[in-house]
């Protein structure tokens, strides 16, 4: 029995032309929107489909495409849908919603070729628009074949005779695409950087591992691990230990009772206390690629006192040593930093300023204050530095029975409380809050610092990786004739969490699943090649910033580069490219045949005069046109048969050489052509 596929295949090729070419160009459109559903309201989405299956169906059956005025009522109802979803219909967002299902809508009125036209050129559009939202290897492979699919529809579409095969029709695509590409790599190389390159990517970070100007403590009752790269880390020499990598972010000082912030004094004076870092021992340098995150921070170790080298972007270091850049990091940047893992920050003396990190919200987390009041009752903590009361926490996290968890559930007003007394678990944030304002309830002035911690090392180039899911909340606190001192608290819960032994993973496919119980060798392997080869997009394609196209005008000689050089290198690649071409084409004049350039000339010649004659006709076919033609045989009509004879015999006569060819071309100059035959 038949099988279904093959029955299928059959039925397609058994298609009417019209019907195979639409549904061939309704599949590239599926292909080109497909990857912006998750960036797409639902009900684009949704309506998207419908179309491009309701198009589909009336290819497959016949009949006849919808009238205007449901044209006109979709098109009615996706102007309010778009304007309802996004509260506006300027912008990427609406746009690319907009451009979506216009380019559907447009499928119900593929009349005529032109039609087909305004649809192709939606379709480039489209496919464009998917880079506003990523910028990815994998999305550039999945927008390359696309790409090839509406190349190939557009070449099809001008083969109006016949049937051809789609295969012929993707050759000549293919073919086009390569000659294009030496053009597109010189375009990409000289021609001025605009940053972001395609667009800005979403910021869709809610609920998610990763970093945020905020922390609102028990909101989230699982927390998703987001697996995608945070940046990427290339050291000069040996990389520090993997419990010494702390990247720095935002410090978060203000707490309200449920959300941590920035320092918000209510003291203009005391926003005054600088950062008085001094550190020792040698720098640890290093180059990081940082991803796309629509936030100014610059990730870097503890501690950097010099600025980050970043082209195109000034830096700045706060008081509380994070490195924050002019404006958001809207594309892939690269930077070099140099740092030191033995510093000291802050004063060795208690001030004014330091009134801000012992501030605790009224009426939150009674518990908790009495615990402070018991620790301070005992007579082995009675008087006790900052130092004591520190190692009395972390020895009642270590043995107080409490765990880290991914999925704690949503924590009540009192969370400190919840935390310490109650759920005795919590993810990284939990912990570092519950310390710091257990800290603060005992006198001890301590903030809460947000940031990456540890990495992997990808065997395959030697970067290291830093990913979402090693988004992480530690706390200082400020210890006398010592200032500020990082307290990772989640370390006295989970030793793995900040060393190597137990790093945060999240979830894999079923793909990966699936090769893991087979070989997990072979899926650590194909996951650290397939990180190298992002790496290298990145660093190759994503990261060729302006800096990098002055410093190539570098390497060509130019001593100061400017905009001007470099335009006058794209010119004269411009010009050579012309100069070539001029070359080649006369390099193919002389390689042709000069027996059959010279037969095309009298081919014209008698066409110009009206005789019917096909270019491949030989030229005793010719003569007996040309004969038939008049009805009387003139003396030019003689010498012009004659001569065609000639050419014949001198084409498979043995003894023929090039002087009697030359000896023909000659002859042509002199022979009566015919201004118009009769």
């Amino acid at each position: 029995m038949t099988c279904r596929p093959t029955l299928m295949l059959q039925a397609l090729r058994t298609l009417p032309r019209d019907a195979r070419d639409t549904l061939f160009l309704l599949t590239v459109i599926a292909w080109v929107i497909a990857p912006q559903f998750g960036h797409l309201p639902l009900w684009c989405s949704g309506m998207a489909c419908a179309i491009l299956v309701w198009r589909a169906s009336i290819s497959l059956r016949g009949r006849p495409l919808p009238a205007r005025w449901w044209l006109g009522g979709l098109l009615l109802l996706a102007t309010i849908g778009t304007y309802y979803s996004h509260r506006t219909l300027l912008g990427r967002d609406a746009g690319v919603t907009f451009i979506v299902v216009l380019l559907a809508l447009k499928t119900l009125e593929l009349r005529a070729q032109r039609d087909a036209f305004v649809v192709f050129f939606l379709g480039f559009f489209a496919l464009l628009s998917n880079f506003f939202f990523s910028q990815s290897l994998l999305t550039a492979f999945v927008m390359l074949v696309g790409l090839l699919g509406l190349l190939t529809a557009l070449v099809n579409s001008h083969m109006p005779v016949g049937r051809p095969a789609l295969a012929d029709a993707a050759l000549t695509a293919g073919r086009m695409a390569m000659l294009g590409a030496p053009i597109m790599v010189v375009l990409f190389v000289l021609f001025p950087r605009l940053a972001p390159l395609w667009g800005v990517p979403g910021d869709a970070m809610s609920g998610r591992s990763g970093l945020s100007e905020r922390m609102q403590v028990g909101s989230i009752a699982s927390l998703a691990l987001d697996s995608s790269i945070a940046m990427r880390i290339r050291f000069e020499a040996s990389a520090p230990r993997m419990d010494q990598m702390y990247f720095r972010g935002p410090v978060l000082s203000t707490f309200d009772g449920r959300e941590w912030r920035p320092l918000r004094s209510a003291f203009p004076s005391r926003l005054q206390l600088g950062a008085d870092l001094q550190v020792t021992g040698e720098p640890i340098r290093y180059q990081i690629t940082l991803e796309a995150n629509q936030r100014p921070w610059l990730l870097v170790l503890d501690a950097t006192p010099s600025k980050p080298t970043l082209p195109g972007y000034d830096a700045s270091m706060t008081p509380t040593l994070q490195w924050v850049a002019e404006r958001p990091i809207s594309d892939l940047v690269r930077y070099s930093a140099e740092s030191h893992m033995a510093f000291r920050h802050g004063p060795l003396r208690l001030v004014p300023g330091m009134q801000d990190y012992l501030e605790l919200p009224p009426g939150f987390n009674p518990r908790t204050a009495q615990l402070a009041a018991e620790l301070r009752r005992d007579p082995r903590y009675a008087g006790a530095d900052a130092t004591v009361l520190v190692d009395a926490v972390m020895n009642r996290l270590r043995t107080g029975g409490y765990s880290y968890t991914l999925d704690p559930g949503v924590f009540g007003t009192h969370s400190a409380d919840e935390f310490w007394f109650d759920r005795k678990e919590g993810f990284c944030e939990h912990i570092a809050s519950s310390f710091v304002l257990l800290m603060r309830t005992l006198g001890v002035p301590a903030r809460v610092v947000t940031g990456y911690q540890g990495g992997e090392v990808n065997n395959v180039d030697s970067y290291w990786i830093v990913r979402q899911s090693d988004a992480h909340a530690w706390a200082e606190v400020w210890i006398a004739d010592h200032g500020w001192t990082r307290v990772d608290p989640t370390s006295a819960v989970a030793p793995g969490r900040t060393g190597s032994l137990q790093r945060l993973l999240a979830p894999r496919g079923a793909m990966a699943q699936v090769l893991g119980m087979v070989s997990p060798v072979l899926t650590l392997n194909l996951r650290a090649l397939w990180d190298a080869v992002n790496n290298r997009w990145n660093q190759w394609v994503l990261n060729y910033s302006q800096a990098r196209q002055l410093d190539l005008l570098r390497n060509l000689g130019f001593d100061s580069p400017s905009w001007e050089d470099l335009s006058y290198v794209l010119i004269g690649i411009v010009v050579l490219a012309a100069l070539v071409g001029a070359a080649w084409t006369q390099w193919e004049r002389r390689r042709q045949d000069p027996w059959l350039r010279l037969l095309h000339r009298a081919t014209q010649r008698l066409q110009q005069a009206g005789l019917v004659v096909t270019d491949n006709a030989a030229p005793r076919q010719i003569a007996v046109l040309l004969k038939h033609r008049t009805d009387h045989a003139s003396t030019e009509v003689e010498a012009l048969c004659a001569w065609l004879l000639r050419m014949e015999v001198w084409r498979y006569a043995p003894h023929a050489g090039m002087q009697q060819l030359g000896t023909l071309q000659q002859e042509f100059k002199r022979l009566p052509w015919p201004g118009r035959l009769p």
